[in-house]
């Protein structure tokens, strides 16, 4: 009888081995967020390695999107995508009606703009002695 419940119990509560860790590297995260931005939308994406000219991060994903909403939504699923692959945000600061929306992950910091805010700052030119790697249009 012990061996019938103990059956019953495995096959109603099976124990889930958790998912193994994935390890990324820096510019393959970049890449993760440019394509989720992609998906969601976002245009004239640029992906800069900015890690020879800047001491605080090696790579910048700059995204523009259309309206307030679109920034939150493209920050959101990008975001939540890299969360489900255990990479999680040091900080994430701004508002789609700000403008502009940076999430930061150490080694790689996304910038969502709208596109005034995104023409006033010029990211690519300040940054312009890094080297872009991909530009999706």
């Amino acid at each position: 009888m012990a061996s019938i419940i103990s059956l019953m119990t495995s096959t109603t509560h099976p124990i889930e081995e958790s998912d193994p860790v994935e390890f990324l590297k820096s510019e393959d995260i970049a890449r993760l967020a440019l394509d989720i931005a992609s998906d969601r939308l976002g245009s004239d994406i640029a992906l800069l390695d900015i890690s020879e000219v800047s001491d605080f991060t090696d790579f910048f994903v700059i995204v523009t999107g259309e309206t307030s909403r679109h920034l939150e939504a493209i920050g959101d699923d990008v975001t939540r995508s890299l969360r489900k692959k255990k990479i999680r945000p040091l900080h994430r600061e701004g508002t789609g009606p700000g403008g502009w929306i940076l999430v930061d992950y150490g080694d790689v910091v996304l910038h969502i703009f709208d596109s005034e805010t995104r023409e006033r700052y010029a990211l690519e030119r300040l940054w312009s002695r890094g080297r872009e790697i991909v530009r999706v249009q």
